[in-house]
């Protein structure tokens, strides 16, 4: 059992870099690049966190950034943390957010073979490799298969969901706001620790182009420029984007709400 559990925490883990590395970082914002064997095994990873496919995912995305907190922002906050957190999947989607939905420039995702493979067979990839596949191989150790796949599959399952829905819902209310007081987007380092770096979200709001979605490049508190820097030290991902202290410096004076620590500069 004990296994088992250990080899779920580890799952939820690599789920959640195919979400935070991949989805996020990699295809919806553009933050950087990488090789042909990291889009396949990032678009692996995301298949086992099964949030939908890629392409899916980044324009829902896309969406969230450039209509935030208006009806066309599919998890819009200002409709309050449950409909945030996961109400806006339990109902229809505003008539916004299909009005707006053709504005997105998605030819980048389309254009690559993997994506549109992964979109194409998404329905037949994600029980295999988020339910079956993890399930079983529990049963080399002598875990009984229904057991790994409540464990290992299930439970999983909901809580890298929870994860990411938290950056939707607590990561749009409750935090400081040291680079724009003026969004709903907050700094929540706490959420960040669980989310593998992506609670530093008043940050991520104002500089979404870059790859370490926070000022800093603390690793204790986000794990995903862990991997993303170890991806570039092999080789596997570059053209890595980030901000200039400079660029930093002079919206913290003019947007921010005063909580930046001057030292960080």
């Amino acid at each position: 059992m004990w296994a088992t559990r250990l080899y779920s925490i580890l799952l939820s883990s690599v789920s959640a870099f195919g979400i935070t590395a991949g989805a996020h970082r990699l295809w919806a914002h553009k933050s950087y690049k990488t090789n042909l064997p990291l889009r396949i095994l990032l678009t692996i990873m995301q298949t086992l966190a099964m949030q939908n496919s890629v392409i899916v995912w980044a324009r829902d995305h896309r969406m969230h950034h450039k209509y935030s907190e208006t009806d066309a922002d599919p998890h819009n906050i200002m409709r309050g943390f449950f409909f945030a957190h996961m109400g806006w999947l339990l109902v229809r989607k505003h008539p916004a957010i299909k009005a707006k939905t053709d504005t997105l420039d998605m030819s980048d995702l389309w254009a690559d073979p993997v994506l549109r493979f992964q979109y194409k067979y998404f329905y037949f990839l994600f029980p295999v490799i988020g339910f079956v596949i993890p399930s079983y191989i529990p049963t080399f150790w002598g875990e009984k298969f229904e057991i790994s796949f409540m464990i290992s599959g299930v439970l999983r399952y909901v809580l890298t969901l929870h994860g990411t829905w938290l950056i939707n819902s607590a990561a749009h209310m409750w935090g400081s706001k040291p680079y724009d007081k003026n969004i709903a987007p907050v700094e929540n380092p706490a959420l960040s620790i669980i989310t593998h770096g992506e609670a530093f979200h008043n940050y991520h709001h104002t500089f979404p182009w870059d790859y370490k979605a926070a000022e800093l490049g603390n690793y204790s508190a986000n794990f995903t420029t862990f991997f993303i820097d170890r991806m570039a030290k092999i080789g596997w991902a570059y053209d890595l984007r980030t901000v200039t202290p400079e660029l930093i410096k002079k919206r913290v004076e003019r947007t921010g709400d005063g909580t930046h620590k001057s030292h960080e500069y």
